[in-house]
């Protein structure tokens, strides 16, 4: 169900803690936008080069104050170490990321399963935090990207994100 504020649509369902699977399944649904999408990146960390990393502002489209921030990370001597997400930003509270794209760069363990130098996808539960961990703990293997470039196109795909044209990092410089 879905209210009327200033001409914007609002959510009928509050978004607050407890989280829920719903609401993980509401905040990805929801059509968003980026509202800076000349982000330049910059080194991380500041005082020596190991990642690049480019952060964008985005805002539910047709929902008043609902914000998201979503990142690009790219590590500088390993190829395969990339990662991006996107975050929702409660009006008040914490930050909570619903999701990250992951290149194959390392290892990830989780109650369910290992995945060894995979490409995954780690998207906020439910489970996750009743059993104490991040939100975002759990991972799936996926193949539906092998590049930076390529797990922003399946996020931005997967979380209904609009206006962010050119991805690619053509100042990126590899130490390989």
């Amino acid at each position: 169900m879905r209210n009327m504020v200033a001409g914007h649509e609002t959510s009928s369902i509050t978004i607050s803690q407890p989280y829920t699977d719903d609401m993980f399944e509401e905040l990805r649904l929801m059509s968003k936008k980026v509202t800076n999408p000349k982000a330049q990146w910059l080194d991380r960390p500041k005082n020596r080069r190991g990642h690049q990393q480019r952060n964008f502002q985005a805002v539910a489209v047709d929902i008043v104050e609902i914000n998201f921030g979503v990142y690009m990370r790219q590590n500088l001597v390993i190829e395969e170490d990339f990662s991006c997400g996107i975050e929702y930003r409660p009006f008040t509270g914490s930050p909570l990321m619903l999701a990250r794209y992951n290149g194959p760069g390392h290892w990830h363990r989780d109650a369910d399963k290992v995945i060894a130098h995979r490409p995954h996808i780690h998207k906020a539960s439910e489970r996750a935090i009743l059993l104490g961990k991040k939100p975002d703990w759990f991972a799936d293997e996926t193949g539906g990207f092998e590049t930076l470039e390529g797990a922003l196109a399946c996020l931005m795909d997967d979380y209904s994100l609009t206006g962010i044209s050119n991805i690619k990092n053509d100042n990126l410089r590899l130490d390989l």
